[in-house]
């Protein structure tokens, strides 16, 4: 297992882990707003709390929940170690050498990957405190549909989207991810060796509509929120 080890812990090896932790992050993405996007039904909160329900009480969906924070992590440490290793082989200069060929957005994405992924792994601490730890720890108001008691997780969520500050700190980070995900998503096909010129161009453009949409989808919820409470 020694060859295993040393792969593991060698520049392709942490390459090849952060690009598989970083496909499942790019899959959960689109599964978590879905979900999010029952915040905008009209009717007080009841399609996002069934929804939460179901998450945090479905044992394969509660399985699966471990290994995304196990991969947040894995990804988060692999990104700093290549960041660190990659400043001190260059003598303090920038994360990633810029290609020739990358301009403009791509080009500031592929250059700032771990102060961008450094701002997300902040924005995630704090995005985790304020619903997840205060649904596990704090005193959720419940609610019942159908004659089922259920937390009320909207409740929480609108009172975070009624404050200025943390809705546009909410929309920052999710040009920062937009960033992160922009030279992510086609790295991690390439670092995978999927990489050619008939599929190159269809998995860019795939790409680079992902790294638009989705971090757009999550920034309209609590914009949408804050002035539909205003």
């Amino acid at each position: 297992m020694s060859w295993f080890s040393n792969f593991l812990t060698s520049s392709i090896g942490r390459k090849v882990i952060m690009s598989l932790t970083g496909l499942f992050l790019i899959t959960f993405l689109v599964i978590h707003l879905i979900g999010n996007l029952q915040l905008l039904n009209p009717d007080d909160g009841m399609s996002f709390n069934i929804y939460a329900y179901f998450m945090t009480h479905n044992p394969l969906i509660k399985t699966v929940s471990y290994l995304l924070y196990a991969s947040i992590l894995i990804h988060a440490v692999q990104g700093w170690m290549l960041w660190s290793k990659n400043r001190k082989a260059r003598g303090g200069q920038r994360y990633a050498v810029k290609n020739t060929r990358a301009v403009g957005t791509n080009s500031f994405a592929a250059s700032n990957m771990g102060w961008l992924g450094t701002i997300i792994f902040i924005f995630l601490v704090i995005h985790m405190y304020q619903f997840w730890l205060q649904m596990k720890l704090g005193n959720t108001p419940m609610v019942t549909y159908d004659g089922n008691e259920v937390k009320d997780l909207y409740t929480i969520v609108a009172d975070a989207y009624s404050n200025i500050g943390y809705v546009i700190f909410y929309v920052v980070s999710m040009v920062v991810v937009a960033y992160h995900l922009l030279h992510g998503f086609q790295s991690a096909f390439q670092t995978l060796g999927l990489n050619h010129r008939k599929y190159t161009p269809f998995i860019k453009g795939v790409g680079l509509v992902y790294s638009i949409l989705i971090p757009l989808g999550f920034a309209i919820i609590p914009l949408y929120m804050y002035f539909m409470m205003q």
